[in-house]
C-alpha cells in the first residue's frame, strides 16, 4: 500500500489494537554475501543435503533492490525525516541467542526484543515554501554501524530521540542507549553521560514527558547475571486445575514452562524508569517493576503507567498476567492506582470475548489531563446476552474526594475506539463479529442534555457503504483531534472524511466535507480513477487553533498507478495543485512495464468473485500462446453472497513486489494471479467452515477456468500456493481439486486441526462441539487423497498460534507414508515470516525449481493434466519425498 513507507506523528486512526513495534520499520539489516550461498540453478544432483541456494538471477535482483526509506514528518509539519534502511538482514542475525519468555522472544545480549530490525541513518529536510524539499541534513556524530530504533520526535518538533547499537568485536549484540539530535544542527549526542545506562527495550523503551525530558526504561544498575538454569531440577513440572475452572486458549507459543523461566523473565523485563533532561540532569524514577507501558498526559503533568507482576501463567502470554495501572505525575509523584487485574487465563475463545475490567485506559487527546475506559458489563464473555455490554467512563487524573467517574457512553457492541474533537462532538466505534455490525455514534462528552445519537450503522464486510475516517489536526497540546471546518455562509459542524472509496471499478478514495448535524456530504476530492491511484495520508494544515478554512486546506498525498511507484505529493487548495516532494527511482525497472487488470468473474452457484491477473512485460497472449500460471491466495469468511463479492483494491495501485511475493515470478515470465477471492460464506446462522471445502473448491475452479478461458494459462500448467491459512488452502485443494492444478506450494502451514482445538482464524467452535468440520477441514485427515506434488516450506522457529512447526513435518511424513511427491524445507532460526537473505533467496530457489519442474516443463513429464488426475497422480506417488539440507533430518516419524 502506498501509505506502508509513512511513518507520521498523525495517527491516521485512533482505533488500532495495540501491536508490538520496534521502531525500525520494514525487514532491514546488513546485506550478507554468505560463501553458504550456492549459485546454481538446475543442480538435480545435488538438491538434497547443500547449503543454501540462490534463485535466478532475474528473481535475486529484484529482492536485492535497496528498500525505499521511511518517512516520518515533525510535529509542526515543517520537516521531514528520510529513515534509512538496509535490504535483508544475514541468517547470522537470526541465529543470536534468543529467549523465548511468556509468549516473547527476547535477544539477553541487548535487553530488547529479538530479531529487531533498524535504520542506517537519518536525512532531515526541510518542507519549503513552495512545497519543495529543501536539501538533505544528515543526523551525525553516530557511532561506525550504528544501529537506530524507536526515532521520536519531541513534542516541539527541535529534537530527535533514538536508541543506538552497535554489534560487539565478537558479532554479539551491543546494548541499547538512548541518543539525541539537534533537529537544526543534525547533530547527535548521547543522553546519558553515564556509559552504564542502557535501555530495556523488551516492553516499553522511552518517551518524551516534557520538551526536553525523557522518561526512559533502563536496566537496574543493580542487576547481577541472569539466573542459571539448574542441573538438577528442583522437581516434576506440576499444573493443576482441581478447582474445575473452564480455561480454553489458542495454541500461544513460547510460554513460560517453570520456574527458571520465570526468574529470567523477571531478569530480562524488570525496568528501572529514569528520567534523564537535555541538560544532563538524571534522575531515578519509581521502583524496578516490569513497566509494559508509558503514556503521558497532553498537558504533560501525568503519566499513566502499567505494569505486571506475579503470579504468571504456564497457559497464556504476559499479555494477560496480573496488570496494574497507575497515575504519576511525570516529576515522578504516585498519585492512585487505577485498576489492579488479576491473571486473565480465562477469557473465553468466543470473538469479541476481553478481559475482565477497566479496559483500553488512555488520555482524552481534547483535554489537559482527563482519562478515559471502558469497563465490559458481560464480565468478557461474548456469549453472554446482556444490555449494555460495555460502559464508557471518563474521570480527572486527580479525582477530588469523593468525585466519581462520569458514565461517557453506553454500548450494546462492543467497544471499538474514539475519535476525540471537543466537549461538544467525539464518535465512539462498537462492533460485533458475529453479525460483522459496526455503528459510529455521535456524543457530546460536555453535555449530559445531549442524546448520543447513531451516525452510521453498517456491516464491516459492506466496503461499498463505509463513509471513510475523520481526520485529525494537532492541537497545541500536541495530540490529535478530529479537525472541524468552516464554510463559508455555511452553519453547521463540518468534518473531513477520508474513504477508501470501494466500488465496484475498484478503490477510489475520496475527502468528504460531512456535515455531522446533517449527514449532508460534499466530496471536495476524489482520486484519479482513469490512471492514478491517490491516497491522502495525513491533513498538512493543522497549525493555528480554531476551525480550519475549506481554502487553507492542505493534505499530504501519495500517487501511484500501474507502472508508476509511489511517489509523495503536497495538495492544497483552494486550487488543489499538487506539488511532487518525492522522486524515488523505480525498485525494479524491469518489470516496469508488467501487465495487471483487475478482473472479474463467477462462482458456480452466482457468488462474483475478483482477482488481480498480472502478466509479464511485452506479453501478447495472441502470439506467445497460454502461460504457466501461478495461483496464490488466501481464502476469508464472510456473512453475505453480496460482500463475499464487492471489488476490493484499485487497477490502478503500483505492484509492490515483496521479498517472497509470486510477483516474482513475472521475471520468469509465468502469469499471476494474485489474491482471487476464496469467500467461505456463512449467511444467517450458518457456519461458513461447514461448508469450507465445498466453496474453496468451487472458487478456485472459478478462478482456474477464467484464466484459461482468457488464454493466459496453460491449462495443464496452473500452480497453486499461499502462506499460513493460504498453505492449508494450498493443501486442501490438492486433496479435493486434483483435476484444478499441477502442483502446489505451501508455506507455514497448519494441516491438522485437531491440533488447534480451541478455535483457529475465524472458528471459534472448538473440537467437541465441530468435530465434523475440524477433521473435514484438515488436509493431513485426506493426505491419502494428494496426488500432485507438494512443496512444504516451514520456519524452524515458528511462533504464530496454530502454525507450529510440527505441523508441516507431521504433514509431511502423513504425504510420504501415502507415496505422495512431496518436499520439506525446514528453516533454521526462521519465524512465521521469513526475513534472513539466504533463507529468502532459499525459499526462492525451492519454489522456482518447483515450479519449473512440476508446472513449466511439459505435464507428460510431471504426471500433469486436467483430465487424467487419477491416472496421472498414481504415477508421481511412486517418487521419494526429499528433504532439504537444514530441515533437521525431517520425514523421520515420531
Amino acid at each position: 500500500m502506498a501509505s506502508s513507507r509513512f511513518s507520521s506523528s498523525v495517527p491516521l486512526s485512533s482505533i488500532v489494537s495495540e501491536n508490538g513495534g520496534d521502531g525500525g520499520g520494514g525487514s532491514n539489516g546488513s546485506v550478507s554475501s554468505s560463501s553458504a550461498l550456492v549459485d546454481t540453478e538446475n543442480d538435480e544432483n545435488s538438491v538434497l543435503g547443500v547449503g543454501y541456494r540462490l534463485p535466478p538471477a532475474e528473481i535475486r535482483d529484484i529482492v536485492d533492490a535497496p528498500p525505499l526509506p521511511i518517512l516520518s514528518f515533525s510535529p509542526y509539519r515543517d520537516k521531514l525525516l528520510f529513515l534509512k534502511r538496509r535490504s535483508l538482514p544475514p541468517i547470522s542475525e537470526l541465529a543470536k541467542p534468543e529467549e523465548k519468555l511468556a509468549g516473547i522472544r527476547i535477544d539477553g545480549q541487548c535487553n530488547c526484543r529479538s530479531r529487531m530490525s533498524f535504520y542506517t541513518g537519518i536525512g532531515i529536510h526541510q518542507l519549503m515554501p513552495d512545497d519543495s524539499l529543501g536539501p538533505e541534513k544528515e543526523v551525525h556524530g553516530l557511532p561506525d554501524g550504528a544501529k537506530i530504533n524507536f526515532v521520536t520526535w519531541s513534542p516541539n518538533g527541535r529534537h530527535l530521540s533514538f536508541s543506538v547499537r552497535v554489534d560487539e568485536e565478537d558479532g554479539s549484540s551491543g546494548k541499547l542507549r538512548v541518543w539525541v539530535a539537534d533537529v537544526e544542527t543534525g547533530k547527535a549526542r548521547p543522553l546519558f553521560q553515564n556509559t552504564d545506562i542502557y535501555v530495556n527495550a523488551v516492553f516499553e523503551n522511552f518517551v518524551w514527558v516534557n520538551d526536553s525530558t525523557l522518561l526512559v526504561c533502563t536496566i537496574p544498575s543493580s542487576r547481577g547475571d541472569p539466573p542459571k538454569k539448574p542441573l538438577v531440577p528442583h522437581g516434576p513440572k506440576v499444573q493443576s486445575n482441581e478447582q474445575k475452572n473452564i480455561i480454553q486458549a489458542r495454541t500461544f507459543q513460547d510460554l513460560l514452562k517453570d520456574k527458571y523461566d520465570e526468574d529470567l523473565f523477571d531478569y530480562y523485563a524488570t525496568i528501572q524508569l529514569v528520567l534523564g533532561s537535555l541538560d544532563g540532569t538524571v534522575m531515578e524514577f519509581g521502583t524496578p517493576a516490569i513497566y509494559t507501558s508509558l503514556d503521558p498526559s497532553p498537558d504533560h503533568k501525568y503519566i499513566l503507567i502499567s505494569t505486571i507482576h506475579r503470579p504468571y501463567s504456564f497457559t497464556v502470554p504476559c499479555s494477560r498476567f496480573p496488570k496494574k495501572v497507575a497515575v504519576w505525575t511525570t516529576d515522578g509523584k504516585f498519585v492512585r492506582e487505577l485498576c489492579h487485574l488479576p491473571l486473565a487465563e480465562d477469557i473465553p475463545i468466543a470473538f469479541n470475548s476481553v478481559r475482565k475490567g477497566m479496559r483500553s485506559i488512555s488520555w482524552r487527546a481534547d483535554k489537559p489531563s482527563t482519562l478515559y475506559w471502558v469497563e465490559t458489563q458481560d464480565g468478557g464473555d461474548a456469549r453472554i446476552e446482556v444490555s449494555p455490554r460495555d460502559i464508557g467512563y471518563t474521570q480527572s487524573a486527580e479525582p477530588v474526594e469523593g468525585e466519581q467517574p462520569e458514565i461517557l457512553h453506553k454500548l450494546d457492541l462492543r467497544y471499538g475506539g474514539i475519535y476525540w474533537c471537543d466537549d461538544s462532538l467525539a464518535l465512539v466505534y462498537e462492533s460485533w463479529y458475529k453479525t460483522r455490525r459496526v455503528r459510529t455514534w455521535v456524543i457530546s462528552p460536555g453535555s449530559k442534555e445531549y442524546n448520543p445519537r447513531i451516525l452510521f450503522d453498517r456491516s464491516s464486510e459492506d466496503v461499498y457503504s463505509d463513509p471513510g475516517s475523520p481526520m485529525l489536526r494537532r492541537t497545541p497540546l500536541g495530540t490529535y483531534v478530529i479537525a472541524k471546518l468552516k464554510k463559508e455562509n455555511y452553519e453547521g459542524t463540518y468534518v473531513l472524511l477520508n474513504g477508501s472509496g470501494a466500488t465496484p471499478e475498484g478503490n477510489i478514495p475520496f475527502i468528504d466535507l460531512f456535515d455531522i448535524n446533517t449527514g449532508s456530504k460534499e466530496r471536495i476530492w476524489k482520486s484519479d480513477k482513469e490512471t492514478y491511484y491517490e491516497c491522502v495520508v495525513a491533513l498538512m494544515s493543522d497549525k493555528k487553533e480554531g476551525d480550519l478554512n475549506l481554502d487553507e486546506l492542505k493534505f499530504f498525498i501519495s500517487k501511484e498507478s500501474k507502472t508508476e511507484n509511489t511517489q509523495y505529493y503536497i495538495l492544497r487548495w483552494p486550487d488543489k495543485k499538487a506539488s511532487q516532494i518525492t522522486k524515488f527511482p523505480h525498485p525494479y525497472p524491469q518489470l516496469k512495464s508488467l501487465q495487471k487488470e483487475m478482473i472479474r468473474y463467477e462462482r458456480k452457484d452466482g457468488v462474483q468473485l475478483t482477482a488481480t491477473l498480472y502478466l509479464p512485460p511485452n506479453y501478447d497472449p495472441a502470439k506467445d500462446g497460454p502461460l504457466p500460471c501461478l495461483i496464490w491466495s488466501y481464502p476469508g469468511e464472510f456473512k453475505s453472497k453480496d460482500a463475499a463479492g464487492q471489488v476490493r483494491g484499485s487497477p490502478n495501485e503500483f505492484a509492490s513486489i515483496g521479498s517472497t511475493s509470486a510477483l516474482l515470478w513475472l521475471a520468469r515470465r509465468f502469469a499471476i494471479l494474485a489474491g482471487p477471492t476464496i469467500p467461505i460464506i456463512g449467511e444467517g446462522n450458518e457456519e461458513a467452515n461447514d461448508r469450507y471445502v465445498e466453496q474453496l473448491v468451487a472458487s478456485a475452479e472459478a478462478a482456474v477456468l477464467e484464466v484459461i478461458r482468457r488464454g493466459v494459462a496453460h491449462p495443464n500448467k496452473i500452480a497453486v500456493g499461499g502462506h499460513s491459512y493460504g498453505a492449508f488452502m494450498t493443501a486442501n485443494l490438492l486433496a479435493h481439486a486434483p483435476h484444478l492444478f499441477c502442483c502446489g506450494i505451501a508455506r507455514s502451514g497448519a494441516y491438522n486441526r485437531t491440533l488447534t482445538p480451541f478455535g483457529f482464524q475465524n472458528e471459534d467452535r472448538t473440537l467437541w462441539e465441530a468435530t465434523n468440520t475440524y477433521v473435514e477441514m484438515s488436509p493431513f485427515v485426506s493426505a491419502n487423497k494428494i496426488k500432485k506434488p507438494i512443496l512444504l516450506i516451514h520456519g524452524e522457529e515458528d511462533n504464530n498460534p496454530g502454525t507450529l512447526p510440527m505441523q508441516s513435518d507431521r504433514f509431511f511424513n502423513a504425504l510420504k507414508g501415502h507415496g505422495a511427491l512431496c518436499r520439506l524445507v525446514v528453516l533454521p532460526f526462521e519465524s512465521h515470516g521469513y526475513s534472513a537473505r539466504e533463507s529468502i533467496m532459499h525459499v526462492l530457489w525451492e519454489t522456482d525449481r518447483w515450479l519449473n519442474k512440476y508446472c513449466s516443463s511439459n505435464p507428460s513429464d510431471s504426471g500433469q493434466g486436467v483430465d487424467k488426475s487419477k491416472e496421472e497422480g498414481n504415477e508421481a506417488g511412486d517418487s521419494e519425498g526429499k528433504v532439504v539440507a537444514g530441515s533437521g533430518g525431517g520425514g523421520t516419524e515420531n
